[in-house]
């Protein structure tokens, strides 16, 4: 009885500081991003609010927080309120499988450095990240506004056309550590990160998470100078809120998955785990921050083109020639 209280003590604090650091990390990437938009050109970004605007992502949320919450005419009420939590909600399960440093021991027990440790996190957090796009199809389908609709119609089909280069760029991955275990994946990087065993991989993983996360240079379901604001055209509010945290957590959860899947995780030299894996998952956040403020938008036709043209076949080849060194190698 007493070990079960303790380790359902464990499993809550554990819960407790993923989901807080996820949401004060998300807000603060805000501010991050804008800033570093605006040195990239050349204007200052938020620095009214607080030390350089160090308050400005307070300030954001009581904005959003005393906002009043629109809701058109005509939308299904019902769909209209659920799909923002959707977003956001699948962003934040994903994180519970993610492994931020290596196993602690106390009082002769091992605790692991995640939520949850368990078999298949691979395809947990495959499978989670394709339930986010009920979350941007419903409230774009459910706002009764043709942007919105448009939004969500591009949307749905690029998240599932990029679903497919994201899966086999793991498959090597899979390969190479042996397991759908996260943690064993981790480990499996203490020489050599798969970053530099498989460069193909890497990069496919990298440009396939972008459009998954919708960020430039495939932000075509929000597009703001041709669709408004895309899907969430038509919400306001903490409703709004809602995808823009799930917007912002999917950039920190996916650039952990990239350090888990191909940095190496927090194995690194002299610094401490926790601060080798905060690095690398920082790093690819500003990577795709600094894309951002760098690419164009892609068209729809190139959008596609690149997915099944280039980069499905590109991970099929990459697949068979690593399972073939492999056979070769044993």
């Amino acid at each position: 009885m007493t070990g079960d209280l303790i380790g359902l003590g464990v499993l809550l604090a554990k819960l407790g500081f993923v989901l807080v650091g996820l949401l004060l990390i998300a807000a603060y990437l805000v501010l991050a991003e804008r800033k570093l938009l605006g040195r990239m050109q050349i204007r200052l970004g938020p620095n009214r609010a607080g030390w350089h605007g160090a308050l400005q992502p307070i300030a954001d949320v009581i904005k959003m927080v005393t906002k009043e919450d629109v809701r058109p005419r005509g939308a299904d009420l019902l769909l209209f309120w659920f799909a923002p939590a959707v977003t956001a909600l699948t962003a934040l399960l994903i994180a519970a499988v993610v492994p931020f440093g290596p196993d602690l021991h106390f009082l002769g027990h091992p605790i692991p450095l995640m939520v949850v440790d368990i078999n298949v996190g691979l395809l947990y957090a495959l499978g989670l990240s394709s339930l986010g796009v009920y979350g941007v199809a419903l409230g774009g389908w459910a706002s009764n506004s043709k942007y919105s609709l448009l939004g969500a119609v591009r949307a749905a089909a690029q998240m599932i056309s990029y679903e497919l280069p994201l899966a086999l760029s793991l498959a090597p991955v899979v390969m190479l550590a042996g397991s759908f275990n996260l943690r064993e994946i981790v480990e499996a990087q203490a020489g050599l990160p798969f970053a530099i065993v498989n460069p193909v991989a890497f990069v496919i993983f990298i440009i396939a998470a972008f459009a998954e996360a919708k960020r430039m240079p495939f932000d075509l379901p929000e597009a703001e100078n041709e669709l408004m604001a895309g899907y969430h055209t038509e919400y306001s509010g903490l409703r709004f809120g809602l995808y823009f945290l799930g917007e912002y957590v999917n950039m920190i959860v996916l650039g952990a998955l990239v350090t888990v899947f191909f940095l190496g995780g927090w194995h690194g030299p002299l610094l401490p785990p926790l601060v080798w894996f905060m690095g690398k998952v920082l790093a690819v956040v500003f990577v795709m921050i600094w894309a951002r403020g760098t690419l164009p938008r892609l068209r729809w036709d190139q959008l596609m083109h690149l997915c099944w043209k280039v980069l499905t076949p590109l991970a099929l080849v990459n697949l068979v020639v690593t399972a073939g060194i492999m056979v070769l190698a044993s």
